[in-house]
């Protein structure tokens, strides 16, 4: 077992694991750590505790301290210049007639780097616009091209379900989400009704489906020839919640209700997707 601390460096990131070295930390605290990227400062989201040495990716790097209010200023002066630096940015990209979309400016607490995140629909050549930018600001300058999906969870907004976007609120990393899923919780497969503001399939699709795909191994599906107690007959509407079916009897063109529980499965049927609606689906389930 390793202890460790988690923290978090934006609102709905990812969270990493560093080593607390034996100090105590709170929910909520402020720390400043050495990643990747440089010196950054994060709040953590995990107060210390033991995991086992599988969960993690060796080396486990050290916290450097806890933020004071002198760090924390520092925090806010970055603010500040992010903001500048996106308009800046702006500019030059309007000079130089870049097909790009300019979505967030992160500074890394220590000034070493500044990160500018944007979104394309083709490669973007913008190595004349890093030289403009490196000429202002003096320092290095990194473009990252994202995806549809990472520019939702940048911005934000509200869903359909009139709730802050799951991936700015608390998703710290996508999961993939297929067709197959709406299709096995026996959703419409309109693209407006199953896809997000991100033009992606939702993100709230993978929440249940564990829960759905249970149901699913004890269900008859469509088209499945059961045996009931009064006759033997083809489901033709599941609800897989209720767990009741409506089977057409052999005999007779009046359908009967019965519950899950009162059939036999003689021959299950299978769930498929339409050619043509998956050609026409697949573009929203692409993770790009």
């Amino acid at each position: 077992m390793v202890e460790i601390i988690g923290i978090r460096f934006r609102k709905g990131g990812k969270v990493y694991y560093f080593s607390p070295k034996q100090i105590n930390f709170k929910v909520g605290d402020n720390v400043i750590v050495e990643t990747s990227r440089g010196v950054e400062c994060g709040e953590v989201v995990i107060a210390n505790r033991n995991i086992s040495k599988s969960e993690i990716v060796a080396p486990l790097k050290d916290i450097i301290r806890k933020a004071d209010s002198n760090d924390m200023k520092i925090v806010e002066k970055n603010h500040i210049k992010e903001k500048e630096a996106f308009n800046i940015c702006l500019e030059k990209i309007s000079k130089r007639n870049l097909n790009m979309n300019l979505i967030d400016v992160e500074c890394t607490f220590d000034n070493n780097k500044i990160l500018f995140y944007f979104t394309a629909e083709n490669r973007v050549d913008f190595r004349e616009l890093v030289k403009d930018l490196a000429s202002v600001f003096r320092t290095r300058i990194e473009l990252r091209q994202i995806g549809v999906r990472d520019e939702a969870k940048i911005l934000g907004g509200l869903g359909i379900c009139g709730r802050e976007f799951c991936c700015k609120g608390y998703l710290g990393e996508f999961e993939p989400v297929s067709i197959k899923m709406a299709k096995e919780q026996g959703l419409s497969l309109n693209p407006t009704k199953i896809s997000g503001t991100c033009g992606r399939l939702m993100c709230c699709l993978k929440y249940e489906q564990s829960y759905y795909e249970e149901l699913l191994k004890i269900t008859p599906k469509v088209g499945a020839y059961v045996k009931t107690p009064e006759c033997k007959g083809y489901v033709e509407e599941v609800n897989l919640i209720t767990g009741k079916l409506k089977i057409m009897p052999d005999k007779t063109d009046v359908p009967i209700y019965v519950d899950r529980s009162e059939v036999k499965i003689i021959k299950d049927a299978e769930i498929k997707i339409n050619k043509d609606e998956l050609k026409a689906l697949k573009e929203f389930e692409e993770e790009k």
